[in-house]
């Protein structure tokens, strides 16, 4: 008995530190996300950090089991309230190390029903919640915007998934994670909303915008999820 206590002791003792070293490594990553975002960085130094540090979380991190698809990101809508059938979606020209000055629109905006544009859903008359497509952990986030502020993600959360690649959820309203944090999949991280440069804009239906990288040569390159997204399950 007292070799099984002691066994759990030091399993426990390892869990918490490998969460502490995640903890500090997600930290990283969101201070250096935001310093290319506001270009505080030169583009071969972020590199070379943003390769170090995620190096680092993939070899202190656990990973469960992968599940059979993802979910849906926002709950109880589904594809159809893609935009443009997935037609909006477009890479070229874009390069994370840009940070807010990037070009193209690697993503898909994913659209409530908000006529009003008061960020509740005009069906249910609540916020519509912003969900982990899978089991993650966060790497950067940040829940302070300003409409006076340039920055065109507003709030934001960037995710490491279960299979090694980023999930960008932008333009939340309010987002309930911080940087280190495990997240599961259909699990609430955020809530919709209109923070962001274009999408603050009356021109704008409220929506989610959300991307997928995944790592080439430890750096971020977009691809196009529609086909995971036509098959994710809806909660």
């Amino acid at each position: 008995m007292q070799k099984i206590t002691l066994l759990a002791g030091l399993i426990f003792f390892i869990l918490s530190a490998s969460a502490q070293d995640n903890k500090s490594v997600c930290d990283k990553i969101n201070n250096l996300n935001t310093a290319i975002l506001n270009g505080q960085i030169k583009r071969p130094d972020a590199a070379k950090q943003f390769k170090t540090l995620i190096n680092q979380l993939r070899q202190n991190r656990h990973v469960p089991e992968a599940l059979d698809g993802w979910v849906f990101p926002l709950r109880k809508y589904n594809y159809h309230a893609i935009g443009g059938n997935g037609s909006g979606y477009s890479d070229k020209g874009y390069h994370y190390l840009d940070g807010n000055k990037h070009s193209a629109h690697p993503a898909h905006d994913i659209f409530i029903n908000d006529k009003n544009q008061d960020c509740l859903d005009d069906k249910s008359s609540k916020p519509v919640d912003v969900l982990a497509v899978d089991y993650g952990i966060v790497i950067a986030c940040s829940n302070e915007w300003e409409p006076t502020s340039g920055l065109r993600g507003g709030k934001y959360i960037w995710i490491n998934d279960n299979y090694g690649q980023l999930i960008y959820y932008a333009h939340n309203q309010a987002i309930f994670v911080k940087p280190g944090d495990e997240v599961k999949a259909g699990q609430t991280i955020a809530r919709v909303g209109r923070t962001g440069y274009n999408a603050y804009k009356k021109r704008s239906p409220t929506h989610l915008h959300f991307s997928a990288f995944k790592l080439v040569d430890d750096l971020p390159v977009p691809y196009n999820p529609y086909e995971q997204l036509k098959k994710a399950k809806t909660l």
